[in-house]
């Protein structure tokens, strides 16, 4: 029997291998998070927890596990990001103008989870309608990186916007968990946190059920904290969706037999395009440093040029928010969610989106409106599109001479909460490498390599081709192990 303070300690890998070696049961590994996760307020990682669901879970999967029947998640705890419907569990989407929102139906990803016997902790705070890049933007306040900077107490925003899932799975809380990205919205917390972060190629998750924010760039992944977990996770999340028309039919390997622990025979793409201004130091010494770690794992680096990547960032923030503008006209206070009373229809549409909605959110309706409407559509929203077309050629073309592209993942680690609030700009600019994989619709993984001076952490992404995550875990599952990343924050959360 393992002492139940060590469980939280456990990768998800090691815990489904003990759950199967009956080392624990289901229930006791939950028990152990559900403590996490109540010694952990102090980081307002949780929107909604379920402990009574949870537990119910777990004892369904000790029954499946003791008849010998174990699925392939059977008993693992997990944190779902409150973007997910989940039937008759509050679904926020961190926003206040869903108050009380309780969904009939589940989405396809979780439900996936759920039907591979995972077991679901509760839903996780994130920025409201996944806009934002630190998780400031949530109408239940900011999430706290559970990491601080060496000697100092500031709290940390923990990226965005998929945060509280990143938070959790950093602080122990979770052992694993989902996110959506819509320009980097997984891979960049997962950088800021120290964890590894996982974007597959669009339309590999189902979009069913994931509240929208823009509808050609959003999609899945797992957040967790190793490649070899986050190949085990994503598995049981893809599968081609009848029910979502952009889900992609194609077989759906084991990821986590892909990681040989080897790069032999890879060609590695380096960007020029991604040596921007003012990035630290640090920052290009470990993307050196990877450069090195795939040589000694036998894989062939190659200088490339992505042309166009500098237009991506404005191309990304006119796209997304006029598909934003577009998907968030349901919200209008009628058939579900917060009301505001009035005595005139008008007034309460307005009313309710004034009230509901928050301040970043109504920005970026507003431009998407803006680049939308009479006049102003193709000086911008089909200029932005085109621009999205030569930036997915020149990966396309990048990719006829490498297999994948090592970038950093973020040009800077985690900052204090509310140094940028009023600088918009420069919470855009978070996004400078990530944004391009979205508008290409292709795979991205980030995984943490090591500390910078102040002791956070700081990632590295790969980029592959469309439909091959499994040459991203190969590769991401040989550099983890040359990083020898192991650092974790020190659990001062639960002393407040």
């Amino acid at each position: 029997m393992t002492d139940n303070s060590e469980l939280t300690d456990l990768t998800l890998a090691q815990a489904r291998d003990g759950l199967r070696g009956k080392a624990f049961t289901a229930r006791e590994l939950t028990q152990s998070y559900l403590n996490a996760m109540n010694d952990a307020d102090a980081l307002n990682c949780f929107i909604t927890k379920t402990p009574d669901k949870a537990l119910a879970m777990a004892d369904e999967a000790d029954t499946r596990l003791m008849r010998g029947e174990g699925r392939p998640l059977d008993g693992l705890p997990l944190g779902i990001k409150d973007l997910f419907c989940t039937q008759d569990v509050l679904t926020t989407a961190g926003s206040h103008i869903l108050d009380g929102f309780t969904p009939r139906y589940e989405s396809t990803v979780t439900n996936n989870l759920w039907q591979d016997g995972a077991v679901m902790l509760g839903k996780l705070n994130m920025d409201e309608f996944a806009m934002g890049s630190s998780n400031e933007n949530s109408y239940y306040g900011p999430v706290t990186n559970p990491w601080r900077r060496s000697g100092g107490e500031t709290k940390l925003v923990p990226g965005g916007s998929s945060g509280g899932s990143a938070a959790a799975v950093a602080a122990g809380l979770v052992a694993a968990a989902t996110g959506t990205d819509t320009g980097g919205s997984i891979r960049q917390p997962a950088a800021f946190t120290g964890i590894v972060g996982m974007k597959p190629t669009y339309g590999r998750c189902s979009r069913w059920g994931i509240v929208a924010f823009a509808s050609s760039l959003d999609q899945a992944g797992p957040l967790a904290r190793s490649v070899q977990d986050s190949a085990l996770l994503l598995t049981s999340m893809v599968g081609h969706d009848p029910k979502d028309s952009t889900s992609i039919n194609a077989p759906v390997p084991d990821f986590e037999s892909a990681m040989t622990g080897e790069m032999k025979g890879l060609r590695v793409g380096i960007p020029k395009e991604y040596r921007v201004e003012g990035m630290p130091e640090e920052i290009d010494r470990y993307w050196r440093q990877g450069m090195d770690w795939c040589r000694a794992a036998g894989a062939e680096i190659v200088d490339i040029s992505l042309p166009h990547t500098r237009y991506a960032l404005p191309a990304y923030y006119i796209v997304a928010p006029a598909e934003a503008s577009s998907n968030l006209a349901r919200y209008d206070g009628v058939r579900y969610g917060l009301r505001c009373k009035s005595d005139d229809i008008t007034d309460m549409y307005e009313q309710t989106r004034s009230q509901g909605f928050g301040d970043e959110v109504k920005r970026r309706v507003l431009m998407g409106t803006y680049v939308l409407s009479a006049g102003y559509y193709d000086a911008y929203y089909l200029k932005a599109q085109k621009v999205r077309t030569l930036i997915s050629r020149d990966f396309s073309q990048a990719f006829n001479k490498v297999d994948l592209i090592l970038t950093p993942t973020a040009p800077d680690a985690a900052f204090g909460i509310g140094e940028k609030a009023n600088d918009p700009i420069s919470m855009y600019l978070n996004d400078v490498f990530t944004v391009p994989v979205n508008l290409a619709g292709l795979p991205g993984l980030s995984l943490p390599v090591g500390l910078n001076a102040q002791g956070l952490p700081l990632g590295l992404q790969l980029i592959g081709k469309a439909l091959d995550e499994e040459t991203l875990f190969r590769a991401g599952g040989a550099l983890e192990e040359a990083a020898g990343f192991n650092a974790t924050p020190t659990r001062w959360w639960r002393d407040v």
